[in-house]
């Protein structure tokens, strides 16, 4: 009787490959599972069903994850407005322990004693896939043939043509992920350090130009409306700014940074929805939260970012910095208006009945009214004190 594995399944090259080839060179019960996170069309998932069957699959689960994905994840990323090294919204990579938790949670349910995904040895991927199946199910063996053979796609193209298996296998280019939170774009100038990407590498191409007005509302730190239509699916929501974004080519970029593996790691993507909600959402605050609330919230997301990008979602200290972030919401209410244009946008402004702009206090640059001139000379002269004994005793020390 032939044991149960469960393959990470996307339908691209490599998983084709393991999928024949762990069944017919290693007798596995091949299972094949897809997670999707948001990324796949109905018409894409019916598609890659097929060619898992095509494959020799014994069965074929869509494994739909992205309302957790939302909850557990996304949420959390614009709370803590959260760009690794400023520029990148974690877009890809952060589905990816999602997918993970799925698959192996899958591979349990039908009683798999293997598991299998068709990462390569260079990247950050394997390092999710593994991490996450270890901490969830140790007793479940890792199967990793494109890494551990170190195969050429001429290797796995023949061998899948020799076993009556022929597909559109054309590489392309670029190598392109979509997600709900943004889609990365890698191959050729992305290896450069000293390229960027050309306008017709982007999935994306502009069909706006005139510009127009976007708006964006919040509650308590999540997005519910956009252009005044309100959205109780949080998840379309993100799609209709993405969509408002992307038809002006917005959320274009590079990202530089360090790989789980310890190399350098480049690769241009685009996530116009992700931006948008993420830069409104900060501008929301600056107008809501306190200076401290900001300060310690702005270190918090970016630890959270990196241990997300990192593979430890399953560290407990997430779910610490979680309920800390979601703490820091409870008055992230109100609209942002933004001015979209071809390439760029600008953040106009902000309507909050939680504005703290909006005090008798006084008003920024113009009218003090909760406290005197005299208050000031004596508040400065007091905050002066700590400098001047500094700078009195070094003056006294020169002599």
């Amino acid at each position: 009787m032939k044991e149960k594995l469960v393959l990470a399944f996307s339908g691209g090259l490599d998983t084709s490959f393991c999928a024949k080839y762990l069944s017919v060179e290693k007798g596995y019960e091949v299972h094949t599972a897809i997670a999707n996170t948001g990324g796949f069309s109905d018409v894409e998932l019916k598609s890659i069903e097929e060619r898992a069957f095509k494959l020799g699959a014994a069965t074929h689960a869509t494994l739909d994850v992205t309302k957790e994905y939302y909850e557990k994840s996304i949420k959390y990323m614009v709370f803590g407005n959260v760009l690794r090294n400023g520029t990148y919204p974690i877009s890809v990579s952060s589905e990816r322990i999602f997918q993970a938790i799925a698959i192996i949670e899958y591979a349990k349910k039908i009683g798999a004693k293997y598991v299998a995904h068709g990462s390569t040895g260079a990247g950050n991927d394997q390092v999710r896939f593994d991490l996450t199946f270890q901490v969830l199910a140790p007793e479940i063996e890792i199967i990793t043939p494109t890494r551990d053979m170190t195969l050429t796609r001429e290797y796995e193209i023949n061998y899948l043509k020799e076993h009556g298996y022929v597909a559109d296998f054309t590489k392309m280019e670029y190598s392109i992920n979509k997600g709900l939170w943004g889609t990365s774009v890698g191959g050729k100038e992305t290896l450069k350090s000293d390229q960027t990407l050309p306008e017709e590498a982007y999935p994306s191409q502009i069909t706006k130009n005139d510009g127009e007005l976007l708006t964006i509302d919040f509650n308590k730190g999540e997005i519910c409306g956009v252009n005044g239509v309100a959205f109780e699916d949080k998840i379309e929501a993100i799609r209709a700014v993405e969509a408002a974004g992307a038809a002006y080519g917005v959320g274009r970029d590079m990202h530089i940074g360090d790989t789980i593996i310890g190399i350098k790691g480049r690769v241009g993507f685009e996530a116009a929805g992700a931006l948008l909600i993420i830069n409104a959402h900060k501008m929301l605050e600056k107008h809501t939260l306190t200076k401290w609330q900001q300060y310690w919230k702005d270190q918090l997301g970016t630890w959270y970012g990196m241990f997300l990008h990192e593979a430890q979602y399953l560290e407990p200290v997430m779910r610490d910095m979680e309920k800390f972030l979601e703490s820091t919401q409870q008055n992230v209410t109100g609209t942002v208006k933004i001015q979209l244009r071809p390439y760029s946008y600008t953040l106009i402004g902000v309507e909050s009945s939680f504005d703290l702009m909006k005090t008798d206090f006084g008003e920024y640059g113009e009218v003090n009214r909760a406290w005197s001139a005299d208050d000031v000379k004596g508040f400065t002269k007091i905050l002066a004190n700590q400098m001047k004994i500094y700078y009195n005793v070094q003056k006294r020390n020169e002599k």
